[in-house]
């Protein structure tokens, strides 16, 4: 390990695998990857405890949906909210993936779209299936972050805690020597949004009857994360201009607020309903053949 003056420096590879000059497998996708993998497994632990209203064609339904909103949402809602001048300058920096740019409120956006999408076809309300998902997506953000923090991008304020990291991509080409220190806000966001959200929102599914409610656990969700993520981003260097002196993570996350308002109230308005599922079958079942006596 490489520590310079009481810090370490961060040198890790953001490639586990390289195949082509800037084209392998990343810790980031590989985060990507794992969040999906780990939601589908929860999954299939809700449908045999009787919570989920999936039945697996409509949970292939969902998986798809889902994968398309967070890719597409957080491409999409960085450039439009963090890339937009750079982007109209070179149009194809939409299509370099491999070079990073995902936004997280732009996951959001997808995310909410996705759910609208497959609520209709299944038939629940939105809320239902938000609530569904609330155990399940903060395992993407703590792997995306910890993704982050191997990538060494989205560093923090400048510092002298014990615990600074010194992050050589935050000033390229100078020597390590010479970089201050700074904050390890990915690891804080981890631990925030992602670890303690993720336990929290697993014990209200699980040990409380907070599900038949539609809409209380996706605004708790909300609020802890936007709490959260506003915590955090006291300790975390802005990476766009600001927007009325908060960093662009903060305003947007006030969007998140009203957001969790809006489910809360509808939580208390309308009626609660019933568990466990009553889960609709994959196919009708056939119609059973009679013999007529001749």
């Amino acid at each position: 390990m490489n520590f310079v003056n009481g810090h370490w420096v961060n040198q890790l590879d953001p490639k586990l695998i390289h195949l082509w000059g800037e084209i392998g497998v990343s810790y980031y996708g590989l985060a990507y990857v794992l969040g999906f993998v780990f939601g589908i497994y929860m999954h299939r632990m809700f449908q045999r405890a009787g919570r989920s209203p999936f039945n697996a064609a409509q949970e292939e339904l969902a998986l798809y949906a889902m994968v398309l909103g967070v890719l597409v949402g957080a491409r999409v809602g960085f450039i439009l909210l963090y890339a937009l001048p750079d982007t109209l300058q070179r149009p194809w920096f939409i299509f370099e993936v491999w070079k990073g740019g995902m936004s997280s409120h732009g996951g959001f956006i997808g995310v909410v779209l996705a759910c609208w999408y497959v609520s209709r076809r299944v038939g629940i309300r939105l809320a239902q299936f938000g609530d569904f998902l609330t155990p399940l997506v903060p395992m993407g953000f703590l792997l995306g972050r910890l993704a982050n923090f191997v990538n060494g991008e989205l560093w923090g304020n400048v510092s002298n805690v014990p615990w600074a990291v010194i992050f050589p991509r935050s000033a390229p080409g100078v020597s390590p020597e010479l970089i201050a220190p700074r904050h390890p806000s990915q690891l804080y966001e981890a631990g925030t949004e992602g670890l303690i959200l993720l336990r929290y929102m697993q014990w209200r599914f699980w040990k409380t009857d907070a599900q038949k409610y539609p809409g209380r656990m996706c605004a708790e969700f909300l609020l802890i994360y936007s709490v959260s993520r506003i915590f955090c981003e006291q300790f975390r260097e802005p990476d766009a201009s600001l927007i009325f002196g908060m960093s662009r993570g903060v305003f947007y996350t006030f969007f998140l607020l009203a957001l969790a308002a809006w489910f809360m109230v509808q939580s208390y308005r309308k009626p609660p309903i019933v568990l466990p599922y009553k889960v609709a079958p994959d196919t009708a079942a056939p119609e059973k053949k009679t013999s007529k006596r001749r």
